[in-house]
């Protein structure tokens, strides 16, 4: 990504953005120019990595994603093993950044804690990556 990273932002959270947005058709393109104007509004209570943006809608363009809130960009990552853990969604409301949401999509009954910190971790694996959408 070649845009600055703001300095507050935590580190996976920016790394989670830059491996989401490396695309380069023009919407990642205008999405990536938002990034050093987000700062964290919260996090998930329960760990996970999910994360609430804010952002200074005048100081960038909104992307043309739509008048309402849609998923710009996601990776879903598996275990060693090929098994499905979840998902990384970045989120867009009216064209700007909102948050990132990390879905679990283990067994119920699976004692994995999926986070977005596995979520990067999964995807730093080498080899490619079939699973990349958006």
């Amino acid at each position: 990504m070649s845009d600055a990273l703001p300095a507050d932002l935590p580190a996976d959270v920016a790394a989670a953005l830059e491996l989401l947005l490396d695309g380069d058709d023009p919407v990642q393109a205008l999405l990536r120019r938002q990034v050093p104007h987000l700062r964290v509004a919260g996090r998930c209570d329960c760990g996970c990595g999910t994360t609430d943006f804010v952002i200074d809608a005048s100081a960038v363009p909104a992307a043309p994603t739509g008048p309402g809130t849609a998923s710009v960009a996601s990776r879903t990552f598996l275990a060693e093993d090929g098994a499905l853990l979840g998902d990384v969604v970045l989120f867009a409301q009216r064209g700007h950044l909102a948050w990132i949401e990390v879905c679990d999509l283990t067994d119920l009954h699976d004692d994995t804690k999926v986070t977005l910190d596995l979520a990067l971790r999964c995807l730093a694996r080498p080899g490619p990556d079939p699973t990349r959408s958006h």
